[in-house]
């Protein structure tokens, strides 16, 4: 039985096309191969006449008499030095006449006759399926990546040996970042010459008829000649009447354009995307109206506003930066990012707007990529606005963003029609969200003025051609008024790109591939836009700060903070030896409220006067805990219900409140003052962002005075850098420095430590002990 991950590509129900006119005697040279009877018919399907010769049963001689209008050269076992018969003579003859493709065997036999040498690879392979990269190009041109294709090989052009006229044109990626493996294919770089080293016409390969007929569309021997009698079709009048050349790319309404036979790019992204859009909505949990159920129930996550986040910018010029596995002009670029790791590194640096590409076959993206992406920024002071970079052309993608976490979409006027683009961007607008508008020329940046777009991205890309003019955004800019935003979108690589931009009056650039491939995105972000403007930092850390907890009188808290205490810790769980009563509590709130901090104590928690950048959630909410003038006073509470916390936190008028049971992380949203939440180290949601403000690490239930083990907390901070904690458990004035520096380079990460036990002498708080413990603990800073 075949495996599940076998698919059938081939025409279950093939479909002949017109006969071509300059594919009207084809001649196919076959290598004693079964296969070649496969290729014959797509051949034939996609409207080639063509005859077959074996090829030990023909002479050079005879087929230059049949005057072929193309050359095929079939698959066949063996070794093209000793098997290919009249192949490699063939294929020398007429390349550079008429179009050449060689097929395995007969792409070895073009290795072989520009000088290359083929050999073993090191596998031999009889029906295996392999992702193939390829540069887009030639039978490649309009394909998605990572296509699966069907190897039946054992030997292979080499990279060492690769002739100089030729070049690579497909392979199986090699490595984490797609580098170029066995050679899949070659390409003449001035004769129109093509091979293939895997099968086409195999079942199991997907877009094999496509890539023969790309083959079939090329006319001329060499790629300058096929170039000119492109141009030459593309002026003829196409069958609606109008210049194939000035007819737009495929809109939104379904007609097709571009150049006759050969759909461009924008075409078959546009195609592949309405398909999997139909048959998604059709999905049961995923049509349009489950979506608009979710919307309804108030499911979508918070949104800010898009323009907004434009003008506040760390840098004279806003930061758009992308997520992009891959591209259809570059092929893969970096195929094993994590995209909300990735998003954290570019908020971290200072980006305005993230960008997630979601098309999966050409770009390698997907929705779950905004959704993990949205995820990540949750609890981020400033985060950054969050873009679903799409080829849109319903409401269901718009509305399937919003819900998704997207702040903002893409709309490209190249592929939709005024009155489409015009609906799209309302629909936008009613769910919050003021697209992107996209354009590329005179004429689309007037439709999108005429809309009222607020933010106009002008791509530098021509999504027809894929060719990149940095010039085409300064050349547009005198066509917008002045309220208007203009980012300059595609090809930006360097610092030397972006200069002219800050001239011209654009406010943001998009950046995707520098930035994917760039081994450190900080550094790569101040070489592009220069030395963040903003002034200050984010809450300026005054060493570390020190809870006393279990204090059970007025007298011990006013001690503690005349000792240096940052926060004083109340027991509020009826049952244990701490245990304070509501009337003693409250006596201790309001001294800790009354009781100034000594001079020398007290913190200068300077804010940032700049609120353009992204801060971590728990470096921002860590400035929390830090009072000019007093210290704070701390409720702990563990497994009580909800509404006795929050009783309690108004009754005695609690500056935090301390989690310290089985309580959801979730809670911690609905207490209106900052939340410390106990976890042990392996605890999965002790890196939670956007609820407690810090996780306490500690060995127990608290109180206890076993030690907790600095290994695995070393671990944890190590593994999230972006984590700051309160450290518990065991500590005492002659352990608490050692224990920190077993954290080693991590130790800055660590907040706050907190006591009980560890100044308790016989039962009861000791002053001694506790002002021994805060002048260790305040040393270590």
């Amino acid at each position: 039985m075949p495996g599940p991950d076998l698919i059938d590509h081939s025409p279950h129900h093939p479909s002949p096309s017109a006969k071509l006119s300059n594919a009207s005697n084809l001649v196919l040279i076959d290598n004693y191969d079964s296969f070649t009877w496969n290729v014959y018919q797509y051949l034939v399907l996609e409207g080639a006449s063509v005859t077959v010769y074996r090829n030990d049963e023909i002479a050079l001689e005879q087929l230059i008499e049949q005057e072929p209008t193309q050359l095929v050269v079939s698959p066949g076992p063996g070794h093209p030095d000793n098997d290919a018969g009249i192949s490699c003579e063939a294929i020398s003859h007429f390349s550079g006449k008429i179009p050449v493709l060689g097929v395995c065997m007969g792409e070895q036999c073009i290795f072989k006759v520009f000088g290359g040498r083929v050999d073993v690879t090191g596998e031999i392979l009889h029906g295996k399926t392999s992702p193939l990269r390829h540069d887009d190009k030639g039978v490649y041109a309009g394909l998605p990546q990572d296509l699966p294709v069907t190897r039946y090989h054992s030997l292979a052009g080499t990279h060492a040996t690769l002739p100089d006229c030729l070049e690579v044109s497909s392979w199986i990626a090699s490595g984490p970042d797609g580098d170029k493996g066995i050679i899949m294919g070659v390409r003449h770089k001035t004769l129109l010459v093509e091979g293939v080293q895997f099968h086409p016409e195999s079942i199991l390969t997907a877009e094999g008829r496509s890539m023969l007929k790309n083959f079939l569309h090329m006319q001329g021997g060499t790629w300058a000649e096929n170039a000119t009698s492109q141009r030459h079709l593309s002026t003829e009048p196409n069958v609606n009447g109008h210049s194939a050349v000035s007819s737009e790319v495929s809109k939104a309404d379904g007609k097709a354009s571009g150049l006759r036979g050969k759909e461009s790019i924008l075409d078959k992204i546009y195609q592949r995307r309405r398909q999997a859009v139909e048959t998604q909505k059709g999905i049961p949990s995923q049509r349009l109206s489950d979506l608009q159920d979710l919307y309804d129930l108030g499911l979508s996550p918070p949104q800010i506003s898009f323009p907004d986040r434009l003008r506040s910018s760390p840098y004279s010029l806003s930061l758009m930066a992308e997520i992009k596995r891959a591209s259809p002009s570059k092929g893969p670029i970096a195929m094993h990012i994590c995209a909300p790791a990735q998003a954290r590194k570019y908020a971290m640096a200072g980006a305005s707007v993230i960008s997630v590409l979601t098309e999966p076959d050409w770009f390698k993206g997907s929705i779950d990529d905004l959704r993990a992406v949205r995820q990540s920024l949750e609890g981020l002071r400033h985060r950054p606005a969050v873009l679903r970079k799409e080829f849109i052309f319903d409401e269901y993608q718009i509305l399937e963003a919003r819900l998704a976490g997207a702040d903002t979409v893409l709309l490209i006027v190249k592929m939709l029609d005024a009155s489409t683009l015009e609906r799209l961007y309302i629909y936008s607008q009613t769910l919050g969200m003021e697209p992107l508008v996209e354009v590329n020329n005179i004429e689309e940046m007037e439709t999108a003025v005429k809309l009222g777009a607020k933010v106009i991205g002008v791509n530098n890309r021509n999504l027809t051609s894929f060719e990149v003019d940095l010039n085409t955004t300064s050349k547009l800019m005198d066509k917008v008024p002045s309220s208007t935003i203009v980012c300059a979108l595609s090809g930006i690589s360097g610092p030397e790109d972006v200069r002219a931009y800050k001239n011209h009056g654009v406010r943001g650039v998009l950046v995707g591939e520098a930035l994917m491939r760039s081994s450190n995105v900080n550094t790569f972000v101040s070489n592009l836009l220069g030395l963040s403007i903003e002034r200050g930092n984010s809450n300026v850390q005054s060493g570390i700060l020190v809870k006393i907890c279990g204090t059970r009188t007025p007298e011990a808290a006013r001690a503690a903070i005349e000792a240096g205490a940052d926060m004083i810790g109340i027991i509020l769980v009826e049952g244990r030896s701490r245990y304070v009563e509501p009337q003693v509590a409250l006596a201790i709130s309001e001294a800790v409220h009354q009781k100034s901090r000594p001079h020398k104590f007290q913190n200068s928690a300077a804010l940032r006067n700049d609120f353009s950048k992204a801060v971590e959630h728990f470096e921002h909410t860590a400035g929390h805990f830090r009072h000019p003038d007093r210290a704070l006073i701390v409720g702990v509470f563990q497994n009580q219900s909800l509404d006795h916390i929050l009783a309690q936190q108004r009754l005695l008028n609690l500056d935090v409140v301390q989690l310290h049971g089985s309580e959801p992380v979730e809670w911690a949203s609905l207490i209106p003052v900052p939340v410390i939440h106990r976890f042990a180290t392996a605890d999965s949601g002790v890196a939670t962002r956007g609820y407690h403000s810090l996780p306490l690490l500690d060995s127990a239930a608290g109180g206890a005075g076993k030690l907790l083990d600095m290994e695995p907390v070393r671990k944890l901070l190590e593994h999230d850098t972006g984590l700051r904690v309160v450290l518990a458990g065991g500590l005492h004035p002659d352990n608490v420095i050692n224990k920190l520096n077993e954290l080693l380079d991590v130790r800055g990460q660590v907040v706050a430590v907190d006591v009980s036990s560890g100044v308790e002498h016989e039962g009861s708080q000791s002053h001694e002990r506790i002002r021994d413990f805060i002048q260790a603990a305040k040393s270590t800073s």
